[in-house]
């Protein structure tokens, strides 16, 4: 069932979302060389604590920590680790999730470490832009479909590939609700949006073939070819006067400017 949020729901909701913007502009401080993602992860339950609320992510189907810490290869899902140790010319992405006033907020970002290529650059760019073009599509009228379609077309242009197993969905007092939202499909295809929706558009784009790879440790997907992919989130309403953007990249992109 697809649940539709209240005016008060959906400021709750942006509530939980600022605070994972916050939280991601916290860690934009420590990414560098040098540091292991278990830190970034220390840093970021005792962020949102801080701020009377609970990580979203920690003991979710038995996930052990507060945030997934995904480099270069690696898709989604990354287990923080003290022998994970970021070097100059990775990426990382980061995906975190928070637990206010009984509703959650989701959200994702693909960092730079220290000086990276422009050809992988590259990919982090269009993948962030093929979000905000999939947001652009979040209107009540349309469907799912609208949304993965153009997410898809505008990746695969640029000769990027879209991962299937993996997609987006519905937020809200559970960090997954219907409806799944994936990041390719038809126009005119799949759920209708409608106002009060709140959902999760997550780029999640492969530099190489879209074949991926589930870990054995259960959590960590990667690629097939083990070339980078990129992974940009943001939680949105749909409202009558269009798409709300719930979370937030700007506290981050204060620290680490607008690299891509």
């Amino acid at each position: 069932m697809i649940y539709l949020k209240t005016d008060e729901e959906i400021e709750l909701m942006h509530e939980a979302n600022q605070l994972v913007g916050k939280t991601l502009g916290e860690l934009a401080k420590y990414i560098k060389p040098g540091v292991s993602t278990l830190q970034l992860d220390a840093i970021a339950e005792t962020f949102i604590r801080d701020y009377g609320a609970t990580p979203a992510f920690l003991g979710y189907g038995g996930f052990p920590n507060s945030i997934c810490t995904s480099v270069n290869e690696q898709v989604v899902h990354g287990i923080p680790s003290d022998k994970v140790i970021l070097k100059d010319g990775d990426i990382i992405s980061i995906d975190c999730g928070t637990v206010l006033n009984g509703f959650v907020g989701d959200s994702a970002y693909t960092f730079c470490v220290g000086e990276v290529s422009e050809e992988v650059k590259k990919l982090l760019r269009t993948t962030k832009e093929s979000l905000y073009k999939g947001i652009e599509q979040a209107i009540a009228g349309n469907r799912v479909g609208d949304i993965g379609y153009t997410v898809q077309n505008y990746c695969e242009t640029h000769n990027y590939s879209v991962v299937r197993e993996l997609v987006g969905h519905g937020c809200g007092r559970k960090m997954h609700e219907a409806p799944e939202v994936p990041n390719y499909g038809r126009r005119g295809c799949g759920p209708l949006l409608r106002n009060g929706m709140c959902i999760c558009i997550e780029p999640m784009i492969n530099q190489g073939n879209k074949s991926v790879v589930f870990e054995r440790d259960g959590w960590t997907v990667r690629t097939k070819d083990r070339k980078c992919s990129a992974h940009f989130e943001h939680c949105i309403a749909i409202r009558p006067e269009g798409p709300q953007i719930l979370s937030s990249f700007d506290y981050l992109e204060q620290i680490v400017g607008r690299e891509f």
